[in-house]
């Protein structure tokens, strides 16, 4: 199943995509004789368990639900507002580490003995077909980043990797927009990865049971009609067992944590010369099974 946060007569809503549009889980919890629903997709995923996704299953392959068309309404960030900083593993893709070696916006040609953690705000995550601002007057190095999101489900601390997928809810996209001479500037990356409208994130959560895991995804970034990026998760150094397993030690993971697992080669710092996107740039992200995430640079 995908879900999906998306707005329908100014109102947002949490529901579920289908073939023809979407199902408001409103709908499907009157069906199901609940009395309480989800506000918001972090209230869903809280919610979430084996049973009721069973019987969200069953629901609506067994009743004429009401089924919004995707004209009518506006497909936001799955997780708008996330419980706190999305966190972020960088130079988690060999050839990745390697385009970065050298030159004004270098991380270093070393390729990492253990996950590289940083964090980045959104506030709010910005949703499939929105804007990201270049702010023009903070950064001449705007630059895109594809890269498969994991959402935590079940919270909980020192997780054996064996048991990491029992803690994912989903999977989706998320365009780790960076700014890359604030990045390299300030010697470390929070500032240069959060300015306002720097999470593009969507169109969906791919439930983790949708697709085998590990995940091993086509993953593609496309900047005006022109493929950058092309690899597959299956590419990363640290897996998302090892990620979550190591993440957990001592460090408590909650429901609806957002980690990103990094990107491959083809990012505009990684050509000679830089290629950063400019305002009327054009970026869609393609990760498989998953969606399309499209956003202009305003």
């Amino acid at each position: 199943m995908k879900f999906v946060t998306f707005e329908f007569k100014e109102k947002q809503h949490v529901g579920v995509l289908t073939e023809y549009g979407v199902v408001a889980t409103i709908d499907i919890f009157e069906a199901l004789g609940k009395d309480e629903y989800p506000k918001d997709m972090n209230g869903f995923i809280g919610m979430c368990s084996e049973s009721l996704l069973a019987d969200i299953s069953r629901t609506l392959n067994s009743l004429e639900l009401r089924q919004i068309g995707l004209d009518d309404v506006r497909i936001c960030a799955p997780i708008p507002y996330p419980r706190r900083n999305v966190i972020c593993i960088g130079k988690n893709y060999f050839d990745h580490v390697k385009e970065m070696e050298s030159g004004p916006t270098a991380i270093g040609a070393d390729s990492p003995e253990s996950p590289v953690y940083f964090t980045k705000s959104a506030c709010p995550a910005i949703g499939d077909g929105d804007e990201i601002c270049s702010h023009e007057e903070l950064t001449s190095q705007l630059d895109y980043e594809a890269e498969l999101a994991v959402i935590i489900g079940k919270g909980g601390r020192d997780i054996p990797a064996e048991n990491a997928h029992k803690h994912i809810f989903g999977y989706t996209i998320v365009n780790d927009i960076s700014a890359r001479d604030l990045q390299s500037s300030r010697r470390q990356w929070f500032k240069g990865k959060s300015l306002d409208t720097f999470t593009p994130m969507g169109p969906c959560i791919l439930h983790r049971d949708s697709i085998p895991f590990p995940p091993d995804l086509s993953i593609e970034s496309h900047v005006n009609g022109e493929r950058r990026q092309s690899s597959r998760t299956a590419n990363m150094i640290f897996g998302i067992p090892e990620i979550i397993s190591d993440i957990s030690r001592g460090f408590t993971l909650i429901e609806g944590d957002i980690i990103c697992t990094g990107t491959p080669s083809g990012v505009g710092a990684g050509f000679k010369p830089q290629r950063f996107l400019t305002k009327g740039d054009v970026v869609r992200l393609c990760i498989e099974e998953i969606g399309t995430l499209t956003n202009y640079v305003k």
